[in-house]
């Protein structure tokens, strides 16, 4: 498999499960760095995009993030982050971490002030889509619960996250309202939602969300990918220009 070549970093792919998507990237682009955050940590690396994504774009403002962190828990996936780290432009600001992230956060549990805590979290986790839905709010969401990682990553998160960073995923839309209803049991609540549809007829298929532990009213926001086959939209074009080689 041919490396996947971005305006200013390359990524190799070939022992990783997670390929390029659009996922990680529309999340690598969206996440507001407004609050320039010194610590960043991105948790179930793959290959690194999102971290690498992630120091250019702060790289691109005055007070950038001096600490960019990853976990890998996958041999394979784990190196060819690594790789991919070393040969960037940032080499010196990326670390990743061959761990778990239960491992990871008992490591940094033992240290309890806030300044070693992250100022911005990132993932694009593994999921499962949650096919079984009941007229039952209460019994779907235990069943949810049940059945996916999204409760340990909560939990891990509240765990990393200093009081005022903030928490950027990407998750299936027929997810979004449940995986609120889990983060707001750690105190975490929605600042930012941006729901993604491939084309203006289908359905919405992703929901951005960046949290934080400060309450806020948020307006979900929504973007559509492409008009026709290749024809992209000019929000996605906006978004993505500073990444894409053909953008």
């Amino acid at each position: 498999m041919k490396p996947f070549n971005f305006k200013q970093f390359t990524i190799k792919q070939d022992r990783c499960a997670m390929k390029i998507g659009t996922d990680s990237v529309l999340l690598g682009a969206w996440t507001s760095l407004d609050s320039n955050p010194y610590s960043i940590l991105d948790i179930g690396a793959g290959t690194g995009i999102l971290a690498l994504m992630l120091a250019q774009r702060s790289g691109a403002v005055a007070m950038s993030a001096e600490i960019i962190d990853a976990i890998e828990i996958d041999d394979a996936a784990y190196e060819q982050c690594v790789e991919n780290f070393e040969a960037s432009p940032w080499g010196d600001r990326l670390f990743c971490y061959h761990a778990a992230l239960e491992e990871f956060v008992k490591e940094h549990s033992d240290d309890e002030s806030d300044s070693e805590k992250y100022d911005l979290i990132v993932s694009n986790p593994p999921f499962f889509l949650n096919t079984y839905k009941s007229d039952n709010e209460q019994r779907d969401l235990a069943r949810f619960v049940d059945a996916m990682p999204f409760r340990q990553l909560v939990e891990s998160v509240s765990k990393l996250l200093s009081p005022q960073g903030s928490f950027s995923v990407v998750i299936p839309f027929s997810e979004e309202k449940e995986f609120i209803v889990l983060a707001s049991k750690e105190h975490l609540y929605p600042n930012q939602i941006l729901r993604v549809k491939g084309t203006p007829q289908s359905e919405i298929k992703r929901s951005l969300i960046q949290f934080s532990f400060q309450e806020t009213s948020v307006q979900p926001k929504e973007l559509i990918i492409e008009t026709a086959r290749h024809h992209y939209t000019e929000d996605y074009i906006a978004l993505t220009k500073d990444f894409y080689l053909k953008m």
